[in-house]
């Protein structure tokens, strides 16, 4: 990119009243930037020209639309930086779009650099979500389109290579292996249990996948799959072969027909005064996922407008594929493709007429963006409302699309049962919720109950029932908030965002204290806080779920004896068991022993019988 120094600049702060005539009559024709100043200095909007007399004396013509009109009025001075291109200028533009964030301008909702998957390096590295400037040894793949996109690619990671996943700090100071050996997810190298030598070869294995080089896999699988065989060591070959099966399936879904090569995929549809962006990544011929993009103060603005400024705002100062297919050509495109092709080193070529699979490609992102802007428009504004004001409090770099919360509920211990709702696009789904009946804890025991929870409902989602949330919210401070940390890490789970909600003084609804997990300092947010008004409907409908789910098991509890839900126990040996204690409190205060001298109860249903009323072993 050429230099920007030596720019000429102007302005009219000096003028009491803004003379738009005198200023247009002193503006050069060469290519520069033009910021428009309120009355107070605040920047209202940033835009770029290859001719800047004829693109700013345009605003004071008749206004396009009523928003422009708006912005006119409000104008009390303009500010011109001359650059010596076209590209230059747009450079600068969305440089300055980034530090002012004027109202009138397009502008993307995040700003957060691509996630990527990190190798750490040593005998036994790590692989793991990451996000920031790449300065660590070892190496990083990527970019992807979103977390969720990283998060769905180490959990095929996961199950096709053993590599671990864990912290380094929790693998330093393990003594025997976790959840994760136990599933065949992790070969265990914490405690030894495999060589650096087998270990560096599923490390390999891995790197040629996400290179995008995974037939070369295949191929060495099935050379060892044969080696295998030939030794008579079946079971080696039996599981080598499910492995190449499960990757051809992983490669069937990956592969972009007719792609070996680097290209992004962008589709702007809008309606409604709403509009959305679709990225689709495709890397080596893989595709890498999709995201969706929102931009603000997209009202009146045509769909190539909205092109070109994600375009600026996206890819400059990042990563820049071979090519962009586009739906709509932006007006900009060669300013464009000068930019970012001198920012790449490369050639970069955005293209609006694909042929073939690619055309299908381009298609299929227009369609993703339309369904999306109808979605949007069909649901309520104040839940996009709450959403956007929620990914706003907590600094997410997108808005959290699925949402899940625990609570606990019981009768001093009794009938534990453990809820989990889910909320998608910030409203309640309550096809995913789920309860648990927790057994086998002290009662009471509210820390082991929810460990439960959390293992039955996470070990289910690593075997591939469901899906990861992009935010956990946990009745509870700072305590709650570490132990369920510390269950997940068990668990490898180390890239989901936790959030703990405290209650207030005296319980009161409004007071509720936040707590981000990583982050020391609480977040209070006001009490008409949109985003507090979203945790408070998580929260409660979590409560009332649990609540429910207790009342109908503790119900049922007491229309049943405890002696029904024991085999072996009929209803002879009950018949028998009541009459010689004299009804359940007397068989309750029984001891094993005298249980068992009843006629047709062995030792072993006297240990059931007393565990039934008393849950101890």
């Amino acid at each position: 990119m050429r230099s920007l120094r030596g720019r000429a600049h102007f302005s009219m702060s000096e003028s009491a009243a803004f003379d738009h005539k005198a200023f247009l009559a002193t503006l050069t024709h060469r290519p520069g930037v033009y910021r428009m100043l309120n009355a107070k200095g605040e920047v209202l909007y940033v835009g770029k020209a290859k001719d800047l007399a004829k693109r700013v004396s345009s605003y004071f013509r008749r206004a396009s639309n009523a928003r422009i009109a708006s912005m006119v009025s409000r104008i009390a001075d303009i500010q011109i930086t001359v650059t010596h291109t076209e590209a230059e200028a747009l450079i600068l533009e969305n440089h300055l779009i980034k530090a002012h964030r004027p109202r009138y301008n397009v502008l993307l909702r995040d700003d957060k650099s691509y996630p990527y998957i990190y190798l750490s390096e040593g005998d036994f590295p790590r692989i793991s979500f990451h996000r920031g400037a790449r300065n660590k040894p070892g190496r990083f793949f990527g970019p992807y389109p979103s977390s969720g996109a990283v998060r769905e690619t180490l959990k095929l990671l996961q199950k096709l290579f053993p590599i671990r996943q864990c912290e380094d700090s929790y693998f330093a100071n393990r003594s025997r292996p976790c959840l994760q050996y136990q599933i065949e997810r992790c070969t265990a190298p914490c405690v030894g249990f495999v060589t650096p030598e087998r270990y560096a070869q599923d490390v390999r294995d891995t790197v040629l996948f996400l290179e995008g080089k995974a037939s070369d896999v295949v191929e060495r699988w099935v050379r060892r799959m044969e080696a295998a065989s030939e030794a008579l060591e079946f079971e080696e070959a039996a599981k080598l072969r499910d492995q190449i099966a499960a990757l051809k399936t992983v490669q069937e879904k990956q592969y972009v027909a007719g792609e070996r090569g680097d290209l992004d995929i962008v589709a702007v549809a809008s309606r409604g005064g709403e509009a959305c962006v679709q990225l689709f990544l495709v890397r080596r011929g893989h595709n890498l996922g999709n995201r969706t993009i929102y931009p603000r103060n997209t009202r009146d603005a045509s769909e190539a407008k909205l092109v070109s400024a994600f375009i600026a705002q996206y890819y400059l100062d990042r990563a820049v594929p071979n090519e962009i297919l586009v739906s709509t050509m932006p007006e900009d495109r060669v300013a464009l493709e000068q930019a970012l092709s001198e920012q790449s080193g490369r050639r970069v070529r955005i293209i609006d007429s694909p042929r073939g699979d690619r055309a299908r490609w381009l298609e299929m992102a227009r369609t993703n963006a339309a369904m999306a802007v109808d979605a949007r428009l069909a649901s309520s504004g104040a839940t996009r409302q709450r959403l956007d004001d929620l990914q706003q409090a907590l600094g997410l770099d997108e808005p959290p699309a699925r949402m899940e919360c625990f609570d606990i509920s019981h009768t001093q211990g009794e009938r534990t049962v453990a809820s989990c709702v889910v909320f998608q696009d910030g409203a309640p789904l309550s096809s995913d919720y789920r309860r648990f009946n927790i057994n086998g804890i002290q009662p009471g025991d509210d820390y082991a109950a929810m460990r439960q929870a959390l293992q039955r409902r996470y070990r289910r989602i690593q075997e591939g029932e469901g899906r990861m949330p992009d935010l956990l919210l946990i009745d509870g401070g700072k305590g709650q908030l570490a132990a369920v940390a510390g269950v997940l890490e068990e668990m490898g789970i180390n890239d989901l965002l936790l959030l703990g909600v405290a209650k207030g003084p005296d319980r009161k609804p409004g007071m509720e204290t936040l707590f981000l997990l990583g982050q020391e300092r609480p977040l209070i947010l006001p009490a008409n806080s949109p985003a507090l008004h979203l945790v408070q409907h998580i929260r409660d409908e979590s409560h009332r779920f649990a609540i429910t789910g207790h009342r109908q098991r503790r119900a049922k509890a007491r229309r049943t004896s405890p002696l029904e839900e024991i085999p072996g126990i009929g209803a002879k040996r009950r018949q028998r068991l009541l009459k010689h204690f004299g009804g359940l409190q007397g068989l309750a205060r029984a001891g094993v022993e005298d249980i068992a001298t009843v006629e047709g109860i062995s030792r072993k249903l006297a240990q059931a019988v007393y565990v039934a009323f008393h849950g101890e072993e």
